[in-house]
């Protein structure tokens, strides 16, 4: 074993990177077993150098992230500051100085990772990330090294676990939303502002980040149809129950049939209970992940919190210590089949669209010609009326957004329909 050590920066220390020094800490024999040589905590980068931060030394301890980074002798930067800015240019000027780069930065990949990519090649440097998408679940390397001989078709996620809980609490307790973010808040699993989570930027982010490593195409946050989940009510989870179903927050990834285009997006949708994805609880997360030749895998455990999230870290700075030692690096992006992102209008899908109508004879026949002018052929209609009115809901086949959009635009038109409740997508057939 090499007696000396790999020198590690570490940029940000909350709940994330003090977890990532602990463990380095607290495991620094075994790591340098399985590395073959050493790695050493060379520096902390924080914002408050006041905070009493347990178990570091405090001649450690920084508020100049970017002397840290130019630094010769460091050989690895973990990036756990998140952000935009200055994240970027931290992160490219420790590729200009010689170092690797392990990073949780979802936010920074999902919208400019082909130039941090492009960084770390003209460096010969390492750039891993397991820890930005699903916390402790290994899935970036699966996709990326383990199932590189095949061909996925499909990725099907639950990649939030705030949402997973909210949505959850209303199924099983019949609770409301604002009641369900509430009890999330108190428990800590959704933050003072839970916009990102709620309004799924979190998830479009992530789903960025897999569309671009399972399609091998650069898949941007501007290119995920985003969704949030603030307007899914009671309501909707009890048609979802009748229909045999539950309600999820997912991030879709798909190859078109044709194999031509991708597509990428984030928004609720009802998947049948026999679905794998339906029975994930609380604050998990899992993937569903479908291929060619390995048919269908699901990859499931906690997505956030210190420890899964510095468990990812601590595997990727293993993996890039391990290829400093032998003077090698490991995957970079792999972009060649540059399949163009299709627009939502595109995307086939089944649709739940719940009605409110007049409660007379005809309305039926009403609605029925709307959808098929429109070309959405109908599955199921169940109506039930009192005092005049009534509520109508309709599952379709499989049918575009935009035709869907069209016939809920002439729907709306009509004098019997009174208003759309609600509509979702149904996935995971």
């Amino acid at each position: 074993m090499r007696t000396r050590p790999l020198k590690v920066a570490l940029l940000g220390c909350g709940v994330v990177g003090s977890e990532v020094a602990r463990i380095m800490t607290t495991h620094a024999d075994d790591l340098a077993a399985r590395i073959g040589a050493p790695v050493e905590l060379a520096g902390v980068a924080v914002r408050r150098p006041s905070k009493v931060r347990e178990g570091i030394d405090p001649a450690l301890i920084t508020t100049d992230a970017t002397a840290l980074v130019k630094r010769g002798d460091i050989d690895v930067v973990v990036e756990v500051i998140g952000g935009i800015e200055p994240a970027r240019t931290l992160i490219t000027t420790a590729f200009e100085h010689g170092a690797s780069v392990v990073s949780a930065n979802k936010a920074l990949l999902a919208q400019d990772g082909a130039a941090l990519h492009a960084a770390a090649e003209a460096n010969s440097k390492d750039l891993y990330y397991e820890a930005a998408v699903a916390g402790a679940i290994p899935l970036i390397r699966p996709l990326r090294e383990s199932l590189a001989g095949d061909k996925v078709n499909r990725v099907l996620g639950i990649v939030n676990g705030t949402t997973n809980f909210i949505l959850d609490k209303m199924d099983s307790t019949g609770a409301g939303y604002q009641e369900a973010l509430d009890e999330a808040t108190a428990l800590g699993y959704a933050e003072a502002d839970p916009t990102a989570d709620v309004e799924g930027f979190d998830a479009a982010a992530k789903a960025a980040i897999l569309a671009g490593i399972a399609f091998h195409t650069r898949v941007r946050l501007d290119d995920v149809y985003r969704e949030g989940m603030t307007e899914v009510t009671s309501a909707d989870f009890a048609s979802a129950r009748e229909m045999g179903c539950t309600i999820k927050l997912l991030a879709i990834c798909e190859r078109a049939g044709d194999g031509a285009s991708v597509t990428a997006r984030v928004h609720p949708a009802m998947i049948p209970l026999t679905h794998p994805l339906a029975s994930v609880r609380g604050a998990y997360n899992a993937v569903f992940v479908e291929s060619d030749a390995s048919g269908q895998l699901m990859f499931y455990g906690p997505g956030a919190g210190g420890s899964p999230t510095a468990s990812a870290v601590l595997g990727d700075l293993v993996a890039v210590c391990r290829n400093r030692l032998s003077g090698a690096t490991g995957p970079g992006e792999s972009a060649y089949a540059a399949l163009p992102v299709s627009p939502m209008g595109d995307v086939v899908t089944r649709y739940h669209i719940s009605l409110d109508v007049a409660d007379k004879p005809g309305v039926l026949a009403q609605v029925a010609t709307v959808f098929a002018e429109h070309g959405v052929s109908i599955d199921t209609v169940r109506q039930q009326g009192k005092d005049g009115e009534a509520s109508l809901v309709v599952v379709t086949h499989r049918a575009s957004d935009a035709a869907l959009g069209g016939t809920v635009e002439a729907l709306r038109k009509l004098d019997t329909v009174r208003g759309v409740a609600s509509i979702m997508r149904v996935e995971g057939e």
